[in-house]
């Protein structure tokens, strides 16, 4: 039997398949939040860039507001900004690498504008400045969203997607990363040891460089403006709490001595405990020294004794002296870290040297440290952010986070650095000072 089929079934037919083919190439969107992505990057880091409702709205037009997000390719984009204006227009300049685009945003409902069409030649982070060029009203414009789309097959992009957990802050924190280093098993340890090159320019405001972290603190240097600098030693309470004012008597930190103009208070809201700091003009490009004595007092407590030192000089200075009740323990979980603690300078890069690092037996024996663990918090390990790394680099290893770099470290991989090819610190430890 001779079947005939129509012209009329046939153009519908192909119609069908041109319609059902598209929608599988529909270009993919993501909606990038400004909360948990943004920095203001002009003319200086600071102020109120990003609104408690998540939103960035801002009144001078010199101020730079930049958006990161990650792509693991090559990739053609397309932008737009979901924005509002409280009232008349404005027209905003946003900039991707070299490309440069006028949009003008009126409404006072938040809505998608159009930005346009950029390429990225590369995997890795893509940043888009937003500038204010003119408005009519008191700010040029409220920004909720960057939204993005592309019809690159497969295209990845990663960024802080939302609040949960607060990772709106600590997004814009940055990831910390760290070293836990291989120490001997089966002996008890009494001393850590370690030195710590902060690069030049590898030291912005809110960064952390912890040394000598043990099972119970940590002890470090730190960047808390333009005009200070501190050495800070902490040992957490045995009771579980983030307001030290939760802390029964009998739990409490109790510091049994302090070097000169050291100050001895307390910490809350990552577990609570004593702290001691010392405002010290640490400079980057100089080498310094670190130790921690951890010794059991026999009483059913524990005693955690630190010396900071400038290396080149010489210098040993004491830190503070804690006793931690209810703890019957020697040196554990030696570890160092870099941490962004500032959310206003998280966009900016950083790096730290950690060399010459051993730990010293109750007989007496140096050990030194030759292999550590890398590891990144939940900020890398989520993917909100991808901007860390680690390594060694000669007799040292190091750490890197922030600053939106292309490199992303592997966690759970272990380095290796040279042997520095000496027999032990020097180190007159009868000799250290007491107060």
């Amino acid at each position: 039997m001779k079947i005939s089929i129509r012209p009329e079934a046939i153009r519908l037919v192909c119609v069908a398949a041109v319609m059902l083919a598209g929608s599988f190439l529909q270009a993919a969107e993501w909606a990038v939040p400004m909360g948990g992505n943004t920095f203001r990057t002009a003319p200086e880091p600071g102020g109120n860039s990003v609104q408690r409702n998540g939103t960035v709205a801002w009144s001078k037009s010199d101020e730079v507001f930049s958006v990161y997000f990650h792509v693991d390719r090559a990739a053609d984009l397309h932008l737009q900004m979901k924005a509002a204006v409280r009232a008349g227009r404005s027209t905003i300049t946003t900039r991707v690498g070299q490309a440069e685009f006028n949009t003008v945003v009126e409404g006072t409902e938040s809505a998608a504008h159009e930005i346009g069409n950029v390429k990225v030649a590369d995997a890795g982070y893509v940043r888009v400045e937003f500038q204010g060029v003119e408005r009519t009203d008191d700010v040029f414009a409220e920004i909720d969203e960057l939204l993005i789309s592309s019809d690159t097959d497969d295209l990845k992009v990663d960024f802080v997607r939302d609040n949960k957990g607060g990772m709106f802050y600590w997004g814009r924190r940055g990831p910390s990363v760290h070293l836990s280093y291989q120490v001997p098993r089966e002996i008890n340890l009494r001393y850590a040891y370690s030195e710590v090159t902060v690069p030049k320019g590898q030291d912005p405001i809110g960064t952390f460089y912890m040394a000598n972290g043990f099972g119970q603190g940590y002890f470090g240097f730190q960047v808390n403006s333009e005009n200070e600098r501190r050495v800070l030693f902490s040992v957490w309470s045995p009771f579980k709490t983030d307001n030290p004012r939760d802390i029964p008597k009998e739990q409490r930190i109790v510091a049994l001595a302090r070097g000169p103009e050291v100050h001895i208070g307390e910490f809350g809201n990552e577990g609570s405990g004593g702290q001691s700091f010392l405002v010290y003009p640490w400079k980057a490009g100089t080498t310094y020294r670190f130790l921690i004595k951890v010794e059991p007092d026999g009483k059913g407590s524990t005693v955690y004794t630190s010396w900071f030192g400038d290396k080149s000089t010489n210098e040993w200075r004491l830190i503070a002296s804690f006793r931690r009740p209810m703890t019957d323990t020697h040196l554990s979980g030696f570890h160092s870290f870099l941490e962004s603690f500032s959310p206003t300078y998280g966009f900016i890069g950083r790096k730290a040297l950690y060399g010459n690092a051993w730990v010293c037996d109750v007989d007496g024996k140096w050990h030194e440290c030759t292999k550590a663990r890398f590891s990144v918090d939940a900020t890398g390990g989520g993917r909100h952010r991808l901007d860390f790394t680690g390594g060694s680099d000669g007799q040292s290893f190091f750490l890197r986070n922030c600053g939106f770099f292309g490199e992303t470290g592997r966690p759970g991989e272990t380095f290796s650095r040279e042997s520095s090819g000496i027999s032990e610190p020097k180190i007159d430890l009868s000799a250290l000072p007491t107060e």
